[in-house]
């Protein structure tokens, strides 16, 4: 499934960046299967399947059928994520449900893309909103339906082009379900899928249980909405072992906020749920077992459970501070397992008319940069944290947008120092060849450094700059502005944290580290002591 959506998508977000994932469940709701895609959106499927299946259960539906949605509340928390949730029918019997998401590169609203933060404070704002409606009737999208969704959108041709390749991978999904069913016996598939939900359950309660009881808590800031600490927004975690159950509670942190940033609580569980994975049994096939000895919370109202209206269209930018809130909870149970903060990562959004094809484009990146060391390992570099995406190819921005990419590098000396050194940053500079551009920022690690853990050193800040006819502007962590030709976006991505003290670092990975460019001779010299 993931490969077909991946291979027939038009957009760069789902054909380069694997911003899509995809899942299988029983006729019950039960999620037997996923891809390896985004924690994110597989997360929220159950929810959304359920939502679905009580509006139009299966046996109402048609063979070729598709319920589509994006709703912030019912879905994975911002409106550019469609579900398209397909019944499988196999020899005329309903016998499943086969789910894909792709993020949509515009779905309308404030600014392309999408994903403005600052300046809007509710949903209605953000875009084209969609409640679960049967926009695929036999394997034909609904013409009228369609017309009112492509006439709310920026690119109407790219997200109808990805709207058809997650038709295209239900129809493989669908095939194959059929195949698996009559290849083993209806009977006999729900007896297996009963002992493996029970299984998984087993596995994940016995690995729970080796975790000693306690309540273990954590606390950490976003960049918000302003500058500086002023703008921070407090986040915070109670994670509470008892027996072979977990119960992860984001209760205690600050309130929603009158900006697009919020976690509606799907987007908060599914993080949660990954995270708990991850800390007991990464390996852990993915199915509704294994979540059943993990209960996430938070008070409605909060910033990790916010009630519609609440704008969520930046919401992106802190699904990594939902794992590091557990992860540094973990520290203190499992102080071998963790790892020190990552860089965060960038997601910047640029618009405007290509003056050469008079088309308007949506430049959409994902940029990625270091892990957190762990106890035996230095972080890794350019990797994409908690959400499995991939960096864009500097070719493909270079040839469907009028940019160029000056440089996309590491950053040396940026890496939390420590016994194990934490990943370091990333540097791009994109410059507008378009007459103007809007450009809409969304990162963070701005104000507070990713930490270090166990006496290992913060990694450097994030830092973003606009360079114009000479001068440099610095720029917040999340924000817009208008670009003009010529202007250089000069992106910094934060360095990620370091684990252990650096004076216990080996010094042999200390010359490996001014082999690679990781460390220059004066940083090792100044946080190592090495000369």
């Amino acid at each position: 499934m993931g490969s077909t959506l991946r291979r027939t998508a038009f957009s760069e977000a789902v054909r380069e960046a694997d911003d899509f994932s995809t899942g299988v469940f029983d006729r019950h709701g039960h999620l037997l299967s996923q891809g390896n895609f985004t924690p994110g959106h597989l997360g929220s499927m159950p929810a959304v399947v359920a939502t679905v299946s009580g509006m139009y259960p299966g046996e109402t539906l048609k063979p070729g059928d598709a319920v589509v949605l994006n709703d912030s509340g019912l879905g994975s928390g911002h409106f550019p994520d469609f579900y398209m949730v397909t019944p499988a029918f196999v020899d005329g019997l309903f016998s499943g449900w086969i789910v894909n998401i792709a993020h949509h590169v515009d779905v309308g609203g404030a600014a392309p893309g999408s994903q403005k933060v600052i300046g809007v404070t509710e949903a209605y704002q953000e875009g084209i909103r969609i409640l679960p409606v049967k926009l695929v009737r036999e394997g034909v999208f609904d013409a009228e339906l369609m017309r009112i969704i492509t006439g709310n959108v920026r690119i109407p041709a790219a997200v109808e082009g990805d709207l058809a390749a997650q038709r295209n991978a239900n129809e493989v999904g669908v095939a194959r379900f059929a195949d698996l069913v009559r290849a083993v016996g209806r009977e006999t598939l729900d007896e297996a899928i009963d002992a493996i939900l029970a299984a998984s359950e087993k596995r994940m309660r016995e690995r729970i249980a080796e975790i000693p009881d306690g309540t273990y808590s954590f606390d950490d800031y976003l960049d918000g909405i302003g500058a500086g600490e002023d703008g921070l927004i407090p986040v915070a975690v109670d994670v509470t072992v008892s027996g072979d159950r977990m119960v992860i509670d984001f209760s205690r942190s600050g309130d929603q906020v009158a900006a697009a940033i919020n976690a509606y609580f799907n987007y908060t569980r599914a993080h949660g749920f990954f995270a708990v994975k991850v800390f007991t049994d990464p390996e852990l096939p993915q199915n509704e077992g294994g979540l059943r000895a993990i209960e996430v919370k938070a008070r409605p109202g909060c910033f990790f459970n916010p009630q519609f209206p609440a704008p969520s269209g930046g919401r992106a930018a802190i699904q990594i501070r939902i794992f590091e809130l557990i992860n540094g909870a973990m520290a203190k149970a499992l102080p071998d397992r963790v790892m020190a903060a990552f860089s965060h990562w960038s997601n910047p959004i640029l618009s405007g008319v290509d003056e050469e094809t008079g088309k308007r484009f949506i430049y959409y990146d994902l940029i990625f940069g270091g892990y957190g060391a762990r106890k035996a390992a230095d972080g890794l570099e350019g990797v994409a944290p908690v959400i499995n995406c991939a960096n864009i190819p500097v070719e493909v921005h270079e040839t469907y947008n009028p940019v160029i990419i000056h440089q996309l590098t590491f950053r040396p000396d940026t890496g939390g120092a420590g016994a194990t050194r934490g990943g370091c940053g990333i540097a791009k500079d994109i410059e507008l060849l378009a007459s103007a551009g809007t450009l809409t920022l969304l990162g963070d690690r701005h104000v507070k450094p990713p930490h270090g853990f166990f006496g290992g050193g913060s990694g450097a800040l994030a830092s973003s700059t606009l360079l114009r006819d000479g001068e440099e502007t610095a720029l917040i962590s999340k924000q817009m502005l208008e670009m003009k030709r010529g202007d250089i976006l000069k992106l910094r991505l934060a360095g990620a944290g370091g684990y252990g003290p650096a004076s216990e670092r080996d010094p042999a990975r200390i010359e490996a580290d001014l082999k690679d460019g990781y460390v220059t001779p004066e940083g090792a010299a100044r946080d190592y002591r090495f000369s």
